[in-house]
């Protein structure tokens, strides 16, 4: 089973927020997720992105795959 770490958009028309969740590749990751692990909200400046870090280095160390957004919001913080 291969899991993704990946955003999934909630919030209404012209105020996105994105939870960063694992999800199985066998799931579509709306509403059927394995974990949620943090959020981002763009709106602010500066934008907020927080996670639970013991958590994503867990999902991480069992082989998750982060998509190219998540891989690059956890190079910043310095997770990767």
């Amino acid at each position: 089973m291969a899991t993704k770490i990946r955003l999934v958009r909630k919030g209404k028309r012209n105020r996105p927020f994105f939870r960063v969740v694992a999800v199985s590749d066998e799931k579509d990751g709306r509403g059927d997720v394995l974990e949620i692990l943090g959020y981002y909200d763009p709106l602010p400046d500066p934008a907020i992105f927080e996670v639970k870090e013991d958590r994503v280095r867990y999902w991480l160390s069992v082989g998750a795959k982060p998509s190219q957004t998540v891989e690059a919001f956890l190079k910043k913080k310095g997770i990767i």
